[in-house]
């Protein structure tokens, strides 16, 4: 496993895929660590969810990588009395880093030896990949054999209201749209992604979190504190309008005002599970080696394919 006694930064090799522009990606992470405190509700809530679900594994772990570190873990979690013995905390900007020991590093091109953790955890950092599946792959490596790898990344529902709002008022006043808001995985190509990692008993299932706001400024506000502004490197470089922002501020509200006046942001957060494959994991049975037949369960009479069931 690479050195983790402090805090080292490794620089990754550029990506084939260029979806999203890295570096201003990692700036915009590095400037939002001072006050991410009054911006961190969002890493606090999926930190403490990733928690439940690890609490649910009927296992402890002895060393686990921690890719992302805007969300902290849970107290207790990680220690001698924890489901974690011990941690290496992982992220892009070395502000984020921590607690020891640490990496600075890239998702995209990670710097551990292969077999290195029995668990990886990542709470919201991967939507940001420019190759999810490649990274995927790399964890995947990262994991000895029956690791655990759980993830949490934001799905495509998210900030649907933004989106909405801001192509309708580009197209409006300045008569064409820009990529605003990241493009994000979907929940029906995750399980996918899993099994093409080579991960085994792979899971994909999403929760829904509605943030609601008394303007749709101070959401803005807080995506700038969480370091989640846009980075999509075919966005329009020029900034936004001031006419077109409240434009767009304006249709957000008309649009998805709630009775009480307020307005909601809409987070989906797709959950990532799978294992390491592993000689003692459970496999699916051979076809044909039932030993009941389906319709004997169900007290139902069998029909071969073709005969048209009686009413």
């Amino acid at each position: 496993m690479a050195r983790t006694a402090g805090t080292c930064h490794i620089r990754r090799m550029a990506s084939e895929i260029e979806i999203f522009e890295r570096r201003l990606h990692a700036r915009n992470r590095a400037r939002a660590a001072a006050g991410f405190a009054d911006h961190d509700f969002l890493f606090r809530d999926v930190a403490e969810r990733m928690a439940d679900r690890l609490g649910d594994v009927q296992r402890s772990f002895r060393r686990a990588l921690v890719v992302g570190g805007r969300a902290r873990l849970p107290e207790g979690l990680v220690g001698p009395d924890g489901k974690i013995a011990e941690a290496v905390t992982m992220d892009l900007a070395p502000a984020f880093a921590r607690p020891r020991p640490a990496v600075a590093a890239d998702e995209e091109w990670l710097p551990f030896a292969p077999g290195s953790f029995d668990l990886i955890l990542s709470p919201l950092s991967l939507h940001w990949t420019n190759d999810l599946p490649g990274a995927m792959i790399q964890l995947r490596g990262a994991l000895k054999p029956d690791g655990l790898l759980l993830a949490a990344l934001f799905g495509g529902g998210t900030l649907h209201e933004l989106r909405h709002a801001l192509m309708e008022a580009e197209s409006e006043i300045e008569g064409g749209v820009s990529p605003r808001v990241s493009p994000f995985a979907e929940i029906r190509d995750s399980g996918g992604l899993l099994q093409r990692a080579g991960l085994a008993l792979p899971v994909a299932d999403m929760d829904t979190i509605t943030v609601t706001y008394g303007h749709p400024l101070k959401l803005l506000a807080d995506l700038r504190g969480m370091g989640e502004q846009n980075v999509v490197r075919e966005r329009r470089r020029k900034p936004l309008r001031r006419a077109t922002l409240l434009r767009a501020m304006e249709i957000y509200t008309d649009r998805f005002g709630l009775a009480d006046g307020r307005v909601p942001a809409t987070f989906e957060i797709i959950w990532l599970t799978g294992w390491a494959p592993h000689e003692s994991q459970q496999k699916p049975l051979r076809p044909g080696s039932a030993a009941q037949r389906l319709a004997d369960a169900l007290d139902a009479t069998e029909k071969p394919a073709g005969d048209k069931a009686k009413p």
